[in-house]
């Protein structure tokens, strides 16, 4: 059998452990043909690389790529490192480009501004920058947002408005909002948006997209967004069919919504996203937020944050249902033969989703995937669990290194608790199944290798921040790879078809700039993909 594609004089790194190496590669009809230099019939393209190093394509399983492709295309951007008045210079420079009461939407500013933004007076100065508009700016964590006077106004929040459950409306001093919203109380602020800035179909396609074509940039070519909504889902099969989706992708369903502000979420967004299912996308995961963010103390941890005004001595967090509500959704998702993501960021979450999991699994469930996403703090008693369970860690975002969530971390938690964050060692070690996930645009981009190069390091690899973060959890390179690669794609349950280059699997890989192996770790980083192929097509090559 002739190959269509035979890549030669290569150094191959397959992430396969029956042959992890090879330099060959032969391709047919989009999958793996043969890791042999094949004999060539008349239409077999032939590619000599010259020693280049190629690698399977990388597999983010934690992003969110509508919305990024949305933000970059739509909204106002400024990186995390701004300032108060950086922001506010941003805000008016959009706002001089709009009518008397469009939005200005974007994002992301640093958790370590949660201090300054509580003030009236700095929701007064956004007013005035962006000349009385509405505007709701998103922070590094996504889940809350500092807001103008105008879009209160539309949200219908005042000074009167009660906190919703799972939500703080922040208040001066004089029981007013001061702008700066937590959690599910942003959720109005969504609907109010969305009431007179609805993107057409056409948009949302072009987010995803924008969204994916990045993906492929940085060599991603399977990817699981962590929270569709139905507009994400048409975009998806819209692109699909047009045969314009060059990545597998893997959907999760929003159970409860504290954040976005999708309509429908839970029960109806299940009974249709059925319809949505095509060649190379799986509404396959459902997606529950089980707590906040640290910085917030919106987190739910065993053991209380550091006293405050606002919360006393004894504040813990709290997950946003009970363990018993928990388990149900679990078992419903497992009962229509879907897996779960469940966001947890504080240790006591953690518990309550392992506990949650172990009831679905006595109840006969073994086939379901779960996935713990982020799992920043993880008790010590619960670290076998997970492998015990067979349950996931999904190790987004980059919080592996020191930098600005770490810092606003180290603000609210005592420090032998704040300097404990990703047990990657521990996990491995105790035969978890761990995998590497982005979730940008909550970091700035999707590159595999700065995550790739933090685990291997735990330092920050911008050299921005210093020193090394619990660096007794740093981990090999091959096992920093392999859960950017195979483990990915087993914890999305897409290693049938990618992850490795295996004979019989999707044909998906890059050719790289330089050999990772050969690279020194305070430098690997700076790799890139040269060419990312998705089923034996060219979908990116770097000028």
């Amino acid at each position: 059998m002739a190959a269509d594609l035979i890549i030669t004089n290569a150094t191959v790194y397959t992430v396969d452990p029956a042959r992890p190496w090879a330099s060959a590669l032969a391709v047919k009809d989009g999958r793996v043909l043969s890791l042999e230099d094949l004999d060539r019939g008349p239409k077999t393209e032939v590619l000599d690389l010259d020693g280049a190093f190629v690698l399977p394509g990388l597999v983010d399983v934690h992003n969110h790529h509508a919305l990024a492709g949305r933000a970059a295309l739509f909204e106002l951007g400024f990186g995390a490192d701004a300032g108060f008045e950086n922001i506010l210079a941003a805000v008016r420079a959009r706002a001089e480009t709009l009518g008397p009461d469009e939005w200005v939407v974007g994002g992301a500013w640093a958790s370590t501004l949660i201090g300054t933004l509580s003030r009236t007076s700095a929701r007064l100065a956004l007013d005035e920058a962006a000349g009385g508009r509405p505007v709701s700016l998103a922070d590094d964590s996504r889940h809350n947002r500092w807001v103008s006077t105008r879009a209160l106004e539309l949200a219908g929040i005042t000074g009167a408005t009660t906190d919703p459950a799972g939500g703080e409306i922040v208040r001066d001093s004089d029981g007013a909002p001061t702008g700066l919203l937590l959690e599910a109380a942003g959720v109005p602020v969504e609907h109010a948006l969305r009431a007179t800035r609805t993107l057409t179909d056409e948009q949302h396609a072009a987010a995803s997209r924008h969204g994916i074509g990045t993906l492929h940039s940085y060599g991603v070519t399977a990817f699981q967004d962590a929270g569709v909504s139905a507009d994400i889902l048409r975009a998806l099969k819209s692109l699909d069919n047009a045969g314009e989706l060059h990545a597998w992708v893997v959907s999760s369903l929003l159970i409860n919504d504290p954040i976005f502000g999708f309509d429908p979420i839970g029960a109806p967004l299940l009974e249709v996203a059925e319809e949505y299912r095509t060649e190379h996308h799986r509404p396959d995961f459902v997606k529950i937020f089980l707590d906040g963010v640290p910085p917030t103390r919106t987190a739910a941890f065993l053991e209380p944050y550091l006293p405050d005004d606002a919360h006393g001595a004894c504040h813990l967090g709290a997950t946003t249902m009970p363990a018993g509500e928990l388990a149900g959704w679990l078992r419903t998702a497992a009962e229509a033969g879907l897996s779960a993501k469940v966001h947890c960021t504080g240790d006591a979450s953690v518990r309550v989703t392992l506990d949650a999991v172990e009831k679905v699994r006595a109840a006969g469930f073994t086939e379901a995937r779960f996935q713990v996403a982020h799992g920043q703090f993880v008790h010590p008693d619960d670290v076998p669990r997970f492998a015990a369970l067979g349950v996931a860690a999904d190790i987004s975002p980059f919080l592996w290194v020191p930098g600005v969530i770490p810092a606003a971390v180290a603000e609210v938690l005592p420090p032998e608790r704040a300097a404990r964050m990703q047990p990657n060692r521990d996990l491995l070690d105790s035969g978890a199944l761990v995998a590497g996930g982005s979730d940008w645009p909550v970091s700035e981009s999707p590159n595999a290798w700065e995550g790739i190069q933090g685990l291997v390091t735990r330092r920050d690899p911008t050299g921005i921040h210093p020193g090394a973060l619990w660096p007794e959890q740093a981990i090999s390179l091959t096992e920093a790879i392999e859960c950017f690669t195979l483990a990915g794609a087993r914890a999305m349950g897409l290693d049938e078809v990618t992850g490795s280059l295996t004979p019989g699997k999707s044909a998906d890989f890059l050719v790289l700039d330089r050999d990772p192996f050969r690279t020194e770790p305070d430098r690997i980083a700076r790799t890139k993909a040269v060419e990312t192929w998705f089923a034996g097509r060219r979908v990116f090559q770097r000028d």
